[in-house]
Parts: structure tokens; C-alpha cells; sequence
């Protein structure tokens, strides 16, 4: 006689859970979201498979293919299609000296073919090629006005460090006469991307296991379109890789090692550290503030312990990075250039010389985040329920990104593994990174020039426009499901919070000094989470 699987309820909702241990040890909860069942889209795709999965099947108790594999194949095989859309700017062609091979970039193939990547031009800027170890080595560098600088690494410590390594392994492989030969900037870009996308599966990782009984929502992490435009344009998958890390590690309960892992991420980019921020209002809330000083421990001596020696050894060097972004002007994706796009305003600042900072538009685009933090902080300390982590880290990083006067495109990696375990809204979330990628294209023949056939300013910016505009939609979206929880697919069946780590499921303590006015509203803030009917 074959044993009937036991039924469990789940706020009022009777779930067949699958007999024995479950293969899938990834949060493998008994109602896990099933989108070929829930979501239209999805369940038109899955013809391509033979439909939604029947409903005698026995959810988590495959053996191979699991969640997790399927969703880091899926990863494999857009970060290939990633990298084909760089491969075009790696070709080579007897351009150089005597014939001598180089890279084929002409006719601004790097913006025709839509291939451009930083690191391509980064390891003769850098003086990779030559070498040198960055912070140490210096250059002179010739300005647009004539003026002559001393510049270094411009890149946080990990970063550049990153690169050294990158290009020890590719002058070690082209050292080795029988292993397959190319140029040497070649052999740097394919290590530079072969780490850049074991990084991002660590994000696909790590988000699938912060995604709680919707595990299939971090599939949208793995097919996204700006993966496949971005993973390799800069370095940003390390970072990113060190964030979810750093969730996963809060999740888990583990503050110190969450903290170590966003202090390396602040050595790589600084994004990851400003994680920290809305950790710190919820363990307020939630009357769990050490756990909150344990990361901040642990993040403090993470990043010490990075940058401490290159700031000691070569000062100048350490300081290029900061000083590079404090001189910054705005960035073609800001919102401060769009506005100068279209209205020919000259900026706070004006006309600037060589060497000069923008203090204006620093204390600007500054003061405009602090103010978003601070509403942020309202909404998260006044709602009636405490928001989850993931939604506030997804508001805090987009307003971020929206306020400051630099958006590199691949910044909006940051974003991705954020909306999809914030706002897990399959069409929505596509609809926004579709966007988002394709403003690639207008970017790349913007930057061609008008001359040589590209495309004016303005047809540029107005993309810009509208992926701001995308990110505002998804922020309005979060903030109503903040307000409304019981519109909040992940608390679906009495879930509090999948990333809440000491959070989770824990009532409010809010300290005594607290006034009045930044508590819970609707006489409901002494719960932090509700037996809410499951949200199907």
C-alpha cells in the first residue's frame, strides 16, 4: 500500500506536500509557486515543454534537475549569448605596425556592432598591458583643455585588483607557445568574463535561495535581457555577487558574515554597502539592533582590511578613485544631462576648468538621495506591517541610481536579483529590463556621432526618460505593496520575509524615544507579520 502524502494547512489553504525528504533542499516549501500554474505567460511557454506541470505531480522530489540546476543552465546559456554580443570587438586584423595584428575597431565597430566593453580599452589605459600594478603605476594624461594630469587606477581595490589578476593569467596563457594563441587584450577580455560570470552565478545562486517558496522567480535573474547586454561591459557582476551574497547571509541568520560579504562588495563598487541602510531601520523597528552592529562590524573590517594596505602603500593611487568621482560631471544617463539635453540648461555649476569639481551637483544629487532615504525610512518605520528587506534595499538602490549623477548603463545589474525578490511581477519585470537594455542602442549610435551617421542627443536621451520612468513604475509598485501587504505575492500563505534572517516573523520592539509619529500606523505595529489568507 502506497502511503497518502500528508496534508498541511497553510492559512486556511489545504496543500499536498510531497511524501519523504525533498530532493531540493532550497526552501523547497510544500506551496511552492508554481508560475506554469499561476502566471499566464508562463504557462503559454511551457508548451514548448508540454504544458504546466500536472496536478498529481510530487513537487521537489526530482533528482537532477532541480530549481537551482535548470535555472543556472538557463544562466549559462544567456551569459553566452552575452558574450557573443561582445565577440564582435574582439576581432582582429593586420592594422598595427609592419602588419602586425590588432583589434578591427574600425569604423567605430565597437559602436555599430553594439559590442562595446570597458575592458577592452581599460587594459592599455589602465597600463595593464604593460604589467604594471595598479595604485602603484602612474601616467601622465592629456585633457580635452590641454591641462596634463597624474592619473592611476580609477577603480575600487577589489576591482582593480580583479584586473591585475586578469591579466597575470592572460600574459601567463600567452606566454604558453602551444595553448590556443590571440592577442593578449583578447585572452584579458575572455578571463576577465569567465570570472565576471561564475559572479553572476553567485547572484543567480544566491538569489534562488533568497527566494523562498518562489523559487522560480529567480529564473528572471538568470534570462534577464541585460544580462545579456551587460555582464560583461564593466565589472559589475562581482559586485552584485557580493550583495546577494550578503543577503544570503543575513537570511540565514549569519549578521557577521553578511557584513564581511557587503564590505567586499563596498571594495568592489560601493552599492553593496548601502544595503546596510535599510537593514538598519527594520532591526530598528523589529528592536533587533545588534544584529544590525555585528554587520556593520563586520563590513567595516572586511573593507579595512581590503583597502588598508594599497592606502598605505600608494596613497595617490587609493585616492584616484574618489577623486575621479568627485570631479565627475554628469553622466550621459543622468537625469541631470537629460534635463540639459533638452532645455540646453548649462548646470549647476556651469562651465567648469580642469580639475575643477561639480559642488553644486555632488551637494544636489546628495542632498535629493538623503531626502529618499529619509522618506524611505518614514514608510518603512510607519507602515502598518514592516516591509521586507528586499523592498527596501530595492527602493534605497533605485533611488540611488535615479538621484545621482552617474548611471552607467551596467549599473542596472544592481537592480536586477533586487526587483525580482522585491516585486516578483514576471511581465512587469521584463517590460522594465527590455527597456532598460535597449537603451544600449540609442546610446552606442548617440555616441557614433551625428557625422558619421549616428543618432542626435535627444533620440538618446528620451530612452533615458523612459527607463526612468520604468524604475519609477516599479518603486510606486513596491511602496503600494508596502502600504497593501496582502497584495504582496511573497507573503502569499503566511510568509513573512524570505531575506528577513532575524527578521523573519519577528513583532515590533521599537525603542522607547521613538516619537510618536515615525511608529506603526493603524494600531498594528505591535505584529510584524499577520496570518494572512494565501495569495494565489
Amino acid at each position: 500500500m502506497v502511503p497518502q502524502a500528508p496534508r498541511q494547512e497553510f492559512a486556511g489553504a489545504a496543500v499536498i506536500a510531497s511524501p519523504g525528504p525533498l530532493a531540493d533542499d532550497l526552501r523547497s516549501l510544500p506551496d511552492r509557486d508554481l508560475p506554469g500554474r499561476t502566471d499566464p505567460t508562463v504557462a503559454e511557454l511551457t508548451g514548448v515543454i508540454g504544458g504546466p506541470v500536472g496536478r498529481h505531480a510530487l513537487i521537489g522530489r526530482t533528482r537532477f534537475l532541480t530549481p537551482l540546476r535548470v535555472i543556472l543552465l538557463l544562466a549559462v546559456v544567456f551569459l553566452a549569448l552575452g558574450w557573443s554580443t561582445k565577440a564582435a570587438c574582439l576581432q582582429q586584423a593586420p592594422n598595427g605596425p609592419d602588419g602586425a595584428l590588432g583589434l578591427d575597431w574600425s569604423g567605430s565597430r565597437q559602436y555599430t556592432a553594439l559590442c562595446y566593453s570597458d575592458t577592452v580599452p581599460l587594459y592599455g589605459a589602465e597600463r595593464l598591458d604593460e604589467g604594471a600594478f595598479p595604485y602603484k603605476k602612474s601616467w601622465q594624461e592629456t585633457a580635452g583643455d590641454g591641462s596634463v594630469q597624474q592619473r592611476y587606477m580609477e577603480y575600487p581595490v577589489l576591482a582593480g585588483l580583479y584586473q591585475y589578476g586578469s591579466m597575470k593569467v592572460a600574459k601567463a596563457w600567452d606566454a604558453i607557445s602551444w595553448l590556443p594563441g590571440a592577442l593578449q587584450v583578447v585572452l584579458y577580455f575572455n578571463v576577465v568574463a569567465l570570472g565576471l560570470s561564475l559572479a553572476w552565478l553567485v547572484t543567480v545562486w544566491a538569489t534562488v535561495l533568497l527566494a523562498g517558496r518562489r523559487v522560480w522567480d529567480a529564473a528572471l535573474v538568470a534570462v534577464s535581457p541585460l544580462v545579456v547586454v551587460h555582464a560583461f561591459t564593466n565589472f559589475d557582476p562581482l559586485a552584485t555577487a557580493f550583495a546577494a551574497g550578503g543577503l544570503l547571509g543575513w537570511a540565514r541568520r549569519r549578521p557577521v558574515l553578511a557584513g564581511v560579504l557587503l564590505g567586499l562588495g563596498g571594495a568592489t563598487k560601493m552599492y553593496p554597502l548601502m544595503l546596510l541602510g535599510p537593514l538598519l531601520v527594520l532591526c530598528l523597528r523589529a528592536g533587533r539592533i545588534r544584529s544590525w552592529w555585528q554587520a556593520v562590524a563586520g563590513a567595516t573590517a572586511a573593507w579595512v582590511v581590503v583597502n588598508l594596505p594599497i592606502a598605505l602603500l600608494f596613497p595617490d593611487g587609493w585616492r584616484e578613485f574618489f577623486r575621479l568621482n568627485s570631479e565627475r560631471g554628469a553622466d550621459p544617463d543622468s537625469i541631470y544631462n537629460v534635463i540639459t539635453s533638452f532645455t540646453g540648461w548649462r548646470g549647476f555649476d556651469g562651465p567648469l576648468g580642469a580639475g575643477e569639481s561639480p559642488t553644486n551637483l555632488n551637494a544636489v544629487s546628495l542632498v535629493l538621495f538623503a531626502a529618499a532615504c529619509l522618506g524611505i525610512g518614514y514608510l518603512a518605520l510607519t507602515a502598518a506591517r514592516r516591509p521586507r528587506v528586499a523592498q527596501l534595499c530595492f527602493l534605497v538602490i533605485a533611488a540611488f541610481l535615479l538621484t545621482n549623477k552617474v548611471w552607467s548603463p551596467q549599473y542596472s545589474l544592481w537592480l536586477v536579483p533586487l526587483a525580482v525578490l522585491a516585486l516578483p511581477h514576471r511581465r512587469i519585470l521584463l517590460a522594465w529590463m527590455t527597456i532598460d537594455a535597449l537603451v544600449w542602442v540609442p546610446r552606442m549610435y548617440y555616441y557614433l556621432g551625428v557625422q558619421n551617421k549616428g543618432l542626435p542627443e535627444q533620440w538618446f536621451t528620451a530612452t533615458v526618460v523612459v527607463r526612468d520612468l520604468a524604475v519609477l513604475v516599479l518603486c510606486a509598485l513596491v511602496i503600494r505593496q508596502i502600504r497593501r501587504p496582502e497584495l504582496d505575492l511573497v507573503r502569499g500563505g503566511g510568509v513573512d520575509d524570505p531575506v528577513g534572517g532575524v527578521l523573519d516573523g519577528a513583532p515590533d520592539r521599537q525603542p522607547g524615544w521613538l516619537p510618536s509619529w515615525l511608529r506603526p500606523r493603524e494600531g498594528h505595529g505591535a505584529r510584524a507579520w499577520s496570518e494572512a489568507p494565501a495569495i494565489r
